[in-house]
This record gives C-alpha cells, sequence and structure tokens, in this order.
C-alpha cells in the first residue's frame, strides 16, 4: 500500500490513508471511497446522502471545474499526475483553491515525486503520495528548500518584495 505524507505548517508526516480507491468496474466498499468523476457524476449522490465520504479522482485532461456545485461535500480531490512532465495537476490545485474556495483535502496521486512538493504545496495541495519512496522528514526538507517566494500563492508565504518593505 502507498504511504501517504501530509504536509501542515511546514511539518511532514506519514498519515493514515482511510480513503478507498475504486476503479469504474470495481463495487463500492463500505466506508470513505475516491471515485473518477464519471462514476461520481453517476453513483455520487446516492453516496453521500448514504453519509459515506466520498472523494473525486480528476485526471490530467479533465476539469475541476465540473465538480463546483458538489464541492462543499467531498471529503478530498486526488489530482493525477500522469507523468512528472505534466503540470496540469498545479493548475487544478490552484483553481480549486483560489477560484473555487475549495477547503477540503487535495492530494497529490500519480507520478508524484519529492523535487515538486514546494510548488505542491504552493499551488494548495495538502497531501502526497509519493512514488519515489521518500519520507516525511524529506518532504518537509524540500518544502522547506527555499526562504524567499516571488510571488503570492495560496500558502500564503509572504513574497521577497513584500519582506523588503
Amino acid at each position: 500500500m502507498p504511504k501517504l505524507i501530509r504536509l501542515k505548517d511546514g511539518e511532514a508526516f506519514e498519515a493514515q490513508d482511510l480513503f478507498a480507491d475504486v476503479a469504474d468496474e470495481d463495487a463500492i466498499p463500505a466506508g470513505p471511497v475516491i471515485l473518477s468523476l464519471t462514476r461520481f457524476q453517476a453513483e455520487g449522490d446516492a453516496l453521500i446522502g448514504a453519509g459515506q465520504a466520498v472523494g473525486v479522482r480528476i485526471e490530467a485532461g479533465e476539469s475541476v471545474e465540473d465538480l463546483a456545485y458538489d464541492l462543499p461535500r467531498l471529503a478530498l480531490v486526488a489530482l493525477v499526475f500522469p507523468k512528472n512532465t505534466d503540470g496540469r495537476a498545479f493548475s487544478s490545485a490552484s483553481l480549486l483553491r483560489q477560484r473555487l474556495h475549495y477547503a477540503g483535502e487535495v492530494r497529490a496521486v500519480g507520478d508524484v515525486l519529492r523535487e515538486r512538493a514546494l510548488f505542491m504545496m504552493r499551488c494548495g495541495f495538502d497531501s502526497f503520495v509519493p512514488t519515489d519512496g521518500s519520507t516525511p522528514a524529506e518532504w518537509a526538507a524540500t518544502a522547506e528548500r527555499y526562504r524567499h517566494v516571488y510571488q503570492p500563492a495560496q500558502d500564503g508565504r509572504t513574497p521577497a518584495f513584500a519582506e523588503r518593505l
């Protein structure tokens, strides 16, 4: 089972993943689940109505704006990085946090590498399923590697130009 790493206030820790990632052809188990966008649109209302915690997995070509109405009812949104060179999930995380004001968990899944931790955190990700076998301590060190940032972002860090004032 892949490890789940959470970053909060500059600290990283390994967390227990309570959510089952359910493929479209699989039966839905009891307990918290992560569904594809297509399956959520077909079955999500019934699951949420029954009191089940539901998350949605957004693939790189799908739009998070399709979830705008349902976001307050979702426990998490998992954004897929299909490969290291595909950064569409960064934009999706920013849209979720800034435009859609989503306050729930935003999880990075797929080809998730530690060297992108700072950028993921700045866009609004707060949990990660790394593929590179890295530890929470390594994630925390990478996320805090640079003292200065140069533009405002979701993480609320003060940009260098504002620090000079």
